[in-house]
């Protein structure tokens, strides 16, 4: 299975910092973001991460190179001339290296332990979202569980962690314009499509400034 990174935002939020250097290259606990999961990524079996470049992508390509230093091997999709497509439209122009087969996909710029799975398996759905317990910045959650099936909205609800193992044939709609991810994973979740799992660890949005700083203040 190979897994891909979103990388390419321009991460408004956390300006000053992101006018200089890309939010995957942010330092958590002494390593950037984007390092931890390759190194994890690694770990647990994957043999080969896409990686979107958008704002300042270069200084990523640049400062992981080819992926070998971590005995993995990294192969870039770029937005930076053609300008940033957002999730969804960043997949799609992926999709020609990551394949036919089912990958897992991880927001650059979540901090987490959790253990990717390299031989998971969709069981005859489109997607299966990582979940967590809603942050207080996302108290009202983004999506619900029902057994092992995500749902719109429900009273208990999770927020979206911004880790997924998706088929390809879930983009097949999708097109190679800028577009937002969400709207199409709710209709997805109407057709019963997608499963779903609460993960209850170490998982943080690295989203602002403060954040960041909470984070790295931790013991």
């Amino acid at each position: 299975m190979k897994a891909m990174i979103l990388a390419a935002g321009r991460g408004e939020r956390m300006r000053p910092l992101t006018d200089t250097l890309p939010k995957p290259l942010l330092e958590v606990k002494g390593k950037p973001l984007i390092v931890w999961h390759i190194e994890r990524l690694a770990l647990s079996g994957f043999s080969e991460i896409i990686i979107n470049l958008g704002h300042l992508g270069f200084k990523i390509k640049d400062f992981l190179g080819d992926g070998s230093r971590f005995g993995i091997k990294i192969t870039y999709s770029d937005e930076q001339k053609s300008g940033v497509l957002e999730s969804a439209g960043g997949i799609k122009k992926a999709l020609p290296l990551l394949g036919d087969a089912p990958f897992l996909l991880v927001n650059g710029d979540v901090f987490t332990n959790y253990e990717f799975d390299s031989s998971f398996t969709l069981k005859g759905k489109l997607a299966h979202l990582i979940l967590v317990p809603n942050p207080p910045h996302n108290a009202s959650g983004d999506f619900a569980l029902n057994a092992s099936d995500v749902q719109n909205s429900a009273k208990e609800m999770f927020t979206f962690s911004g880790i997924a193992y998706y088929d390809p044939l879930f983009f097949k709609d999708v097109s190679l314009v800028k577009s937002p991810l969400a709207p199409f994973l709710r209709q997805a979740i109407e057709k019963h499509k997608i499963s779903g799992e609460v993960f209850n660890n170490v998982w943080h949005d690295i989203g602002t400034q403060e954040r960041l700083k909470e984070i790295n203040d931790e013991n």
